[in-house]
């Protein structure tokens, strides 16, 4: 099993930029695909961007693609998010998440594993 630990977030202004880490411990981060989802009140849980185990596949989901970029360092157990050009709509809870995955892909959803969320608030 695997314990994930998010920080980074905060308040940042529309055009501004944030990174979010994960660092997860228990297991070594290398045998799981990572994700981050985010999530407002009265709304689903929504993808934003997964990567592989090796970090060479990643996905994202429409409402951020071109601006944000996920990352990892296996050899830190971290994955990382950076978020740039922010927008008001990109205030939420983001979440990471974990799977483990021999197949080296990314995906959207099937995670086992979640953190306990960092909150990012993007003021207009």
């Amino acid at each position: 099993q695997v314990q994930l630990v998010e920080s980074g977030g905060g308040l940042a202004q529309a055009g501004g930029s944030l990174r979010l880490s994960c660092v997860a411990s228990g297991r070594p981060s290398s045998i799981y695909a990572m994700g981050w989802f985010r999530q407002t009140p009265g709304r689903e849980r929504e993808f934003v961007a997964s990567s592989s185990t090796s970090g060479i596949q990643t996905y994202y989901g429409d409402s951020v693609k071109g601006r944000f970029i996920i990352s990892r360092d296996n050899a830190k157990n971290t994955v990382y998010l950076q978020m740039n050009s922010l927008k008001a709509e990109d205030t939420a809870v983001y979440y990471c998440a974990a799977m483990r995955d021999d197949n080296d892909g990314a995906y959207t959803v099937g995670y086992e594993y979640w953190g306990q969320g960092t909150q990012v608030t993007v003021s207009s």
